[in-house]
């Protein structure tokens, strides 16, 4: 902590803040603000608290950033951090490359996710046992700046699979805080969990445990997770009470299912950049129906089956040809993968081949982009008659919950099964199975087909679910809870 701050009674960790930096043509940088719940959710509870947020520095203009500003810390070297006390870690590159890429995205996302071809992957072998350790020095970093920058008693809410070891190594240092760790992704079961090399699951397990406090967005993430400690660890599970006790602590497991931020979502789309583009959307849509998706090129999304669910409509149900326009919005996400990057080909791939069997010179069945562009995602939520959300498996997606409450004329929402938002939005979607491309080529067509009135209603009850508990409401929940 440096010299003249306070310390503070409440703190944040996650790896990507709130702000990041680029280097200017004349060398100087410039900050530009993040989006998203977390930022949204902070904002507001963390006004007048003194809050800090520790993230870590993504690129070599954040490193920069944090290098010059005193102990790392943003908010004193004069940015602009949205009167957030931003506390940035300038861990070394290859440090960080290793923790984020091979042992964050590259294995506990594959793991939760369920997205291992298990007849060649994973291979844990000397080389993962380098990134493993990598990634220890990560969350390691983040535990020591957690612990200078806390009062006594403070209360320390940590973000994600990133930051799975943080909550014990913080206890280590600070017995005195009270440690709460959130999941934003699913959970794996016990029998998927144990794909990892036996003291790596039990590293995950113990880090995780060592908050007071472990919550997860759905009650199925987190049953997953009794399973894992009870059958990893041989932890003393209660499900009624909802405790793991291990170790001779016991941390309590919360659910809290993060809702779209209706108010800021409304007012984003109806500004003049999102009329824009909502007016070049429709001069090359006309009077067709819509079914959107909006995603990243992420593994886990399930564009290239929605996108053969939509070729196989236009072969199976003529009625629809040249009545339909699927805009699919799937943006760029971890290319320094190479599984990444062959996703995004193939998806590209996928959308060409409808485009070249289907498109008339009147009609483009297709609209694809894959640069990101929120005002024209914002736009596309605007005219969805249809939204496609399919992941195989999602801890949450707030596009689910988004889309329902800009949607202009009301949008029948088809829904995997696997999506956390499943849990409160299934009862009003039409649910699928993510592997099964002929039972969604049905429901595009029953989304399709649905009358008007029965999909306002439906809209508006989706829109009340997908905003039950707003970002803010969210944050505010888990410090009460600690």
């Amino acid at each position: 902590m440096s010299p003249d701050t306070a310390a503070a009674r409440v703190l944040v960790a996650s790896n990507r803040g709130p702000v990041s930096f680029r280097t200017e043509d004349d060398g100087s940088l410039s900050v530009h603000r993040g989006g998203g719940g977390l930022v949204s959710g902070l904002s507001a509870a963390g006004q007048g608290t003194g809050a800090v947020w520790v993230c870590a520095a993504l690129s070599e203009a954040d490193r920069t950033a944090a290098r010059e500003a005193p102990s790392g810390r943003l908010d004193l070297a004069g940015h602009d951090t949205g009167d957030l006390a931003v506390h940035m870690l300038d861990i070394d590159p290859g440090t960080f490359a290793r923790a984020y890429n091979a042992i964050a995205n590259s294995t506990l996302w594959f793991i939760h996710h369920l997205l291992y071809d298990t007849a060649t992957k994973p291979v844990f072998d000397g080389r993962f046992r380098k990134e493993w350790a990598s990634y220890e020095a990560y969350n390691s970093a983040f535990a020591q700046a957690l612990a200078d920058e806390a009062a006594e008693g403070a209360q320390v809410l940590v973000q994600d699979y990133h930051l799975t070891l943080t909550p014990v190594l913080l206890r280590q240092l600070r017995p005195d805080l009270r440690i709460g760790h959130f999941s934003h992704t699913p959970w794996a079961p016990p029998d998927y969990f144990r794909l990892l090399p036996d003291d790596i699951a039990r590293a995950v397990l113990e880090g995780v445990l060592g908050a007071d406090r472990a919550a997860f967005l759905t009650r199925r993430w987190a049953g997953a997770f009794l399973d894992c400690c009870e059958e990893v660890l041989g932890a003393e599970v209660d499900r009624t009470a909802m405790t793991v006790t291990h170790g001779g602590r016991t941390t309590a497991i919360g659910v809290h299912g993060l809702g779209a931020d209706a108010d800021f979502l409304r007012e984003r789309a109806s500004r003049p950049d999102v009329e824009a583009r909502l007016a070049a959307l429709r001069e090359v849509i006309g009077e067709r129906k819509v079914i959107v998706r909006v995603d990243r090129t992420e593994l886990s999304k399930n564009i290239v089956r929605g996108l053969l669910a939509y070729r196989d409509l236009l072969r199976t149900r003529p009625e629809w040809l040249g009545r339909v326009v699927h805009i699919a919005f799937a943006y760029p996400s971890r290319h320094d993968l190479p599984e990444y990057r062959e996703y995004t080909a193939a998806v590209q791939r996928i959308a060409k081949e409808i485009d070249d069997e289907f498109g008339d010179g009147t009609w483009q069945p297709l609209i694809l982009h894959v640069n990101d562009d929120f005002p024209r995602s914002l736009a596309a939520y605007r005219l969805a008659d249809v939204a496609l959300v399919n992941p195989i498996r999602d801890g949450m997606n707030l596009v689910a919950k988004e889309i329902p409450v800009v949607s202009e004329d009301g949008c029948a929402l088809v829904l995997s099964r696997e999506a956390g938002a499943y849990e409160e939005l299934g009862p009003d979607a039409i649910v699928v199975n993510p592997f099964d491309v002929s039972a969604t080529t049905d429901a595009l067509h029953e989304a399709l087909s649905m009358e008007y009135d029965e999909r306002a209603e439906r809209t508006k009850r989706l829109a009340a679910a997908a905003t039950a508990l707003s970002p803010q409401q969210w944050f505010l929940d888990q410090l009460d809870a600690l």
